[in-house]
């Protein structure tokens, strides 16, 4: 249990990316606080809520803790880190996974012909990833120890989803190389970490409605647990700090620091998509 004394936040984490990163840092120890919306069973078409994956943390090893949150709303984030202070002493990982996801993201056709609401993946996903890293970055810059890690896609480097969807991932990705300058006096680093396909129920849904067309792709995706052990070995890297303010393939990370995914190797799909770009030396105060 090499984080049992330490706290995590995981945003978004009632399913999906989120729900896995949780339960894979509770198996090596962490206490977790999972944010998300769904309460009950039906808050959402998809299965999950904060409750269930509180447990499913505590049931790994780790303590879980359940926070309803709704990311949009700044004073239930500004709670739900004054609640981590109190009850923790603050926060030592913070995972940003939560985001709004329409069910036409991945529909055919241009932007202009889908509901103008899928830009709330701006709101929900952008704009919530900086606030909670605000909060967040203020705890751990008083104890000079940290981890902001951002969950992103190859959708920053290659057409996926339409251009929405690939603004939020560029501007996380932003996100990490301009705070990890902010951070590095204090020994806190921030990373983004590019995720390829997960094996989550969204997924699966959209696999069984076009099996001919994602045929092979269950077989290479990543479990959602697999990312949570990859920013497990990165906190516990002592030399996290050179990994802090770049972007990286959560497969790539794993394979340097010989991480599994249920003892197979998920490929990096850098060669097909693209890769991320270093940040600039350069810095203009």
């Amino acid at each position: 249990m090499d984080l049992k004394n330490v706290t995590a936040v995981v945003t978004g984490a009632s399913r999906g990316a989120g729900k896995g990163i949780a339960i894979a840092l509770g198996s090596h120890g962490a206490t977790v606080y999972v944010t998300g919306r769904s309460q009950k069973s039906g808050d959402a078409p998809l299965p999950g809520t904060v409750h269930e994956t509180a447990e499913l943390v505590t049931r790994a090893g780790g303590r879980g803790i359940a926070v309803a949150v709704d990311h949009r709303d700044d004073a239930q984030v500004e709670g739900l880190f004054a609640r981590v202070a109190e009850e923790s002493g603050g926060t030592d990982i913070l995972v940003n996974n939560a985001t709004f996801l329409h069910d036409s993201l991945i529909l055919k056709g241009p932007f202009f012909e889908k509901p103008l609401d899928m830009v709330d993946i701006l709101d929900v996903g952008l704009r919530s990833a900086y606030v909670a890293s605000w909060h967040a970055a203020k705890q751990m810059a008083a104890r000079r120890n940290g981890l902001i890690a951002f969950t992103s896609s190859f959708g920053a480097s290659c057409y996926m989803h339409g251009p929405g969807y690939g603004a939020q991932k560029v501007g996380v990705d932003k996100f990490a190389k301009d705070m990890g300058v902010d951070l590095k006096p204090f020994n806190v680093a921030a990373v983004s970490i590019w995720m390829g396909m997960l094996r989550t129920d969204r997924t699966k849904r959209v696999m069984d409605a076009d099996p001919q067309k994602y045929g092979g792709f269950w077989e290479i995706a990543e479990t959602p647990e697999f990312t949570g052990h990859v920013i497990a070995a990165l906190y516990r890297d002592p030399q996290r700090a050179e990994k802090s303010g770049h972007v990286h393939i959560g497969a790539e990370l794993a394979q340097d620091y010989g991480v599994t995914d249920q003892g197979r190797q998920p490929p990096s799909h850098r060669p097909m998509l693209g890769g991320p770009t270093p940040p600039h030396p350069a810095v203009v105060e």
